[in-house]
């Protein structure tokens, strides 16, 4: 039996030894592919690890730098400027030049390591201050070495956002297509501001400011009511700016040194202020104030640094080819009407600081609802969703009913369940101008056209009541006070306010009437016609220059 037992073994031996040098190749290949495999589970989890180690890297910038690619994005430093003394101050002169002293040394002492980093390797940058960032343009590699830093708080994406402007929902009038002028617009009368005017308030001695596609500065309804136009000569300085740089095709180009409107839009919010032609097309809310406008989007597409930019432009204006910014010639109010859509890639929290920025230095910041109607919680985007903004949402013209396309609250996308619209106005059908020709004009529908009727609401109650000037929180307090309460339990109590109409439609009379204290006796004589009333301490660094973006090349 073992002799037997042996020669079975030694057959085997034989049998088996010939089968395993044709399975060698096999063998070796399969412990080929398990290395392999092991190689690219462990690069693997290096990557789940290096994704962990990098909390701070938005995921848009993750997919965006993905494959070695370039991608803008934004490095956040953690160490932002505290503004809260703003608001012991009282005059605006006192918080503009505070917010701009306050937030240029704080950007200008902390982002220095950072910058000496980035000229070092050659990469392409633009700094901010109203938000205390830098937007650089570099690979993965780049953004993971920045995110790393003690000193910054997270990098974010700056992503292209296709803004839905509204569309023409008739015939654009032109010389050669002219409409009945109805004098005074339905959503103007509907605010009551008319019955303001014949009060002797129009909006004098307060200057608004534009962030949109930029304004047809020549329009006939817009021309006399420019800070940039004295009757005789046109000065740009201080008075327009245009953050696109790196459009492509754009019928106003790059960097237009006048005002440009490329889209419509523009122009049709910043007539619905306060556009007047002084031959009947009574357009606009508040014919006695001023604009100024910064150009952030490009026929519709803006990015939050296109955003960003106009926003510190205009927390201290500089001249058309950069310099010194004047804090003491910033707007009174700011009027937005666009979006930075979270799903697009904005991150939710990347504009909140230059919007805050802003309120702090005295300017109110009125921004549309945008038209994600009539779903609860689609107020989503900002700048809407912010506390410091004032939010605006549409009504059918005329009425008091909310306009299927208007947005609703709760906010959600950041997590507060705070109530939003703030309030509600005129948003159908509203005529206003056209960057077609110095004559055109045509209806728009969208909560881009209820938003400039609350700026130049807001207008119209400073030159009302100058106490409240650049005082936002009584102005804010003021308005929803008086609006027109519409209860609704669609998205939540009935209020007010409530997510659906907030404190309800605006009525600037009653503000004006009702506002603590009362206006002043004796106005300021206004050219404008008038309807006849229908209803019931800081140490100061260096000024701080902006220049045009003036970023290192990349060899």
């Amino acid at each position: 039996m073992q002799i037997e037992r042996c020669q079975v073994t030694g057959r085997a031996r034989k049998m088996f030894g010939g089968l395993r040098c044709i399975l060698c190749p096999f063998f070796g290949i399969a412990a080929f592919m398990a290395i392999l495999g092991a190689v690219a589970s462990q690069r693997a989890s290096q990557g789940a690890a290096t994704a962990i180690a990098n909390p701070k890297i938005a995921p848009w910038v993750t997919e965006h730098t993905a494959n070695g690619q370039d991608a803008q994005f934004f490095v956040v430093l953690a160490d932002q400027a505290d503004l809260s003394q703003a608001d012991s101050l009282q005059t605006k002169a006192e918080k503009g030049r505070y917010v701009y002293e306050t937030l240029s040394n704080k950007s200008q002492t902390t982002q220095r390591p950072i910058l000496r980093w980035l000229r070092e390797r050659g990469l392409k940058y633009q700094s901010f201050y109203i938000v205390n960032a830098i937007l650089v343009t570099g690979t993965r590699e780049i953004a993971e070495a920045l995110a790393a830093r003690h000193d910054v708080t997270r990098i974010e994406g700056n992503p292209v956002i296709n803004n839905n402007l509204s569309q023409p929902s008739l015939a654009i009038e032109t010389a050669l297509r002219p409409r009945s002028v109805q004098s005074i617009e339905p959503g103007i009368i509907h605010t009551h501001a008319p019955d303001v005017w014949a009060l002797g308030y129009t909006g004098q001695n307060i200057v608004i400011g534009s962030e949109d596609t930029g304004v047809r500065w020549t329009h006939n309804a817009l021309k006399s009511h420019y800070r940039g136009w004295d009757g005789q000569n046109a000065d740009h300085n201080y008075n327009w700016h245009d953050s696109i740089h790196d459009d492509v095709g754009n019928p106003c180009g790059n960097d237009s040194p006048f005002p440009c409107d490329d889209n419509s839009h523009g122009s049709h919010t910043t007539g619905t202020m306060i556009g007047d032609d002084g031959m009947g097309n009574q357009i606009g809310m508040a014919p006695g104030a001023k604009w100024i406008a910064c150009r952030g989007l490009a026929q519709g597409s803006g990015t939050p640094a296109r955003y960003i930019e106009c926003m510190e432009w205009f927390i201290a204006p500089y001249p058309i080819h950069g310099g010194q910014g004047d804090p003491t010639k910033a707007p009174d109010i700011t009027s937005h009407s666009w979006y930075c859509d979270p799903p697009e890639g904005c991150s939710p929290g990347t504009l909140q600081t230059a919007v805050e920025a802003q309120v702090a230095a005295g300017i109110m910041v009125v921004v549309a609802a945008i038209n994600g109607g009539p779903t609860c919680s689609t107020v989503n985007n900002p700048p809407a969703i912010y506390e410091a903004a004032y939010t605006v949402g549409a009504l059918v013209t005329g009425t008091d009913n909310i306009a299927n396309f208007s947005s609703r609250g709760p906010v959600t996308v950041d997590g507060s369940g705070r109530i939003k619209p703030d309030i509600t106005a005129p948003g159908t059908n509203t005529r206003s101008c056209f960057n077609i020709s110095d004559d055109a004009y045509g209806p728009l529908s969208g909560t881009s056209q209820a938003t400039p009727h609350v700026s130049g609401a807001v207008a119209l109650l400073w030159s009302a009541i100058p106490s409240l000037k650049n005082q936002i929180g009584g102005t804010r307090t003021a308005l929803n006070d008086a609006a027109v309460h519409i209860n609704s339990t669609l998205c939540g109590d009935a209020g007010p306010p409530n997510n659906v109409y907030g404190w309800g439609r605006l009525d600037i009379l009653a503000a004006v009437s009702g506002a603590s204290p009362t206006p002043t006796l004796t106005p300021t004589a206004s050219s404008t016609p008038t309807a006849t009333p229908t209803a019931t301490a800081v140490p100061r660094p260096s000024p701080i220059v902006r220049p045009r973006p003036t970023p290192v090349p990349r060899p």
